[in-house]
């Protein structure tokens, strides 16, 4: 059942389902999750209308206690020494907390057993399309139900022990990380659990049509020829066309299936829809498709960096919604070096390079947005939390007065450590 509380109400444990007012409003990444103690502060003092929790996934409100009842004359009861204690049972006795197994294990741990699960569901779905048989969806929900439970808890975690996927296992895996991505990016933007779910579906099942193609082709080692390219642009059909024979598949599966190698400028197959043709979903699983293509090692080259994908992918005008790719690289926290942002705080920045293949965003801000005016040069990192600032947008540096050379980084400290070019600058 859902309560809304006021955010000094809330307490470790509970479970929030949801905040109140603008996104912009909280300092969480996302807004449903387990309260954890180090989140309490932050929440009470959120400068938000309310919080609402659920109480089937987490401890309820508070409760007016009844009155305590006049303290009685203390009872004296007889202490009977352990040796003598009866144990009708046999049984050996606990000692300390009974804790599930599950939450005995790491996070990393749940996510790698996670894996391992999703591969063998998917070898097995894949397994019964080969075959002519429809895909058994009940495995197919529970895989789902348990990313977004993972999600949940450590997206970055399962979406690092995908990348580590080996070769033989890219087939089946690469559906399991664009399923994690879409609800990633679905949690982020807002939507609902149901929807969530929908889109969670929808990547697993994105790239089931490939079991129409040959694994020789799926493997080849180096380019496809002309009559090879031509039996993989079939796959979307075929899939969507397998999943038709398949009760209870979410209409944007079907979507998505068909439609996730279209492109907003039309250009893509089968259909070479454009724009506004192509539903939100189709859009992002194109995106999540691509991204994970991209950093997973293949039989015909090596994985590049979330940094390095991202920012092939920004380049590729055309290919993809750029206002959704933004969407994906917040929920992401990986933005293309050199890309000049604005932030929650007011301040304007610059994307750094930060020389690791997986970390947080690293900013150098420089400039206060109001007035346009130079700050001292100070770097930055984003944290996953977006507790200390977030990026909410992209901007362009004729917006303030500036060209593409007085953004890059060496320019911006030269101007802030030269007084000649701070005075010129003032």
């Amino acid at each position: 059942m859902l309560h809304s509380i006021p955010p000094s109400d809330v307490r470790a444990g509970m479970y929030v389902a949801k905040f109140g007012g603008s996104w912009l409003d909280h300092p969480f990444w996302f807004s449903r999750f387990v309260v954890k103690p180090a989140d309490v502060a932050r929440i009470n003092q959120a400068k938000i209308p309310a919080v609402v929790i659920d109480d089937e996934k987490g401890i309820g409100p508070d409760r007016p206690q009844p009155p305590k009842p006049k303290a009685a004359e203390p009872v004296r009861i007889a202490v009977v020494p352990k040796a003598s204690r009866p144990n009708p049972t046999g049984q050996p006795k606990r000692r300390g907390p009974v804790i599930e197994p599950w939450r005995r294990k790491s996070d990393r741990e749940r996510a790698q057993a996670l894996v391992a699960e999703s591969l063998v569901t998917m070898r097995r779905a894949c397994s019964d399309v080969r075959l002519g048989r429809a895909v058994r969806m009940p495995q197919i929900t529970g895989l789902v139900d348990e990313v977004i439970d993972m999600v949940e808890r450590t997206p970055r975690t399962l979406l690092d022990i995908l990348r580590l996927k080996k070769k033989d296992e890219y087939t089946y895996l690469h559906s399991v990380a664009v399923c994690t991505l879409m609800v990633n990016v679905a949690r982020h933007l807002g939507r609902s659990e149901a929807e969530v779910r929908d889109y969670g579906m929808a990547g697993l099942l994105h790239d089931i049509g490939k079991m129409g193609v040959e694994d020789t082709i799926l493997n080849k080692p180096g380019s496809l020829n002309d009559d090879e390219m031509e039996r993989v642009r079939h796959h979307p059909e075929f899939g969507h066309a397998m999943l038709l024979k398949t009760a209870n598949v979410p209409e944007m599966a079907l979507d998505v299936c068909l439609h996730h190698h279209e492109r907003v400028d039309g250009k893509g197959y089968p259909h070479k829809l454009a724009g506004d043709e192509l539903t939100e979903a189709a859009r992002l699983g194109a995106i999540c498709d691509v991204y994970d293509a991209l950093t997973s090692n293949r039989a015909y080259k090596s994985a590049w960096s979330p940094a390095e994908a991202v920012s092939a992918m920004w380049r590729w005008h055309g290919q993809f919604d750029q206002e959704l790719l933004f969407a994906f690289m917040q929920a992401m926290g990986v933005f293309p070096p050199g890309l000049l942002v604005e932030l929650r705080s007011g301040r304007l920045g610059i994307v750094l390079d930060n020389a690791k293949r997986n970390s947080r965003p690293l900013l150098l801000n420089f400039l206060s947005v109001e007035g346009a005016s130079r700050i001292e040069p100070e770097e930055i990192v984003i944290d996953d939390e977006f507790a200390s600032d977030a990026i909410v947008r992209i901007a362009a540096p004729e917006e303030f007065g500036l060209t593409m050379q007085d953004c890059r980084p060496d320019a911006i400290r030269e101007v802030w450590s030269d007084p000649v070019l701070q005075a010129a600058e003032g």
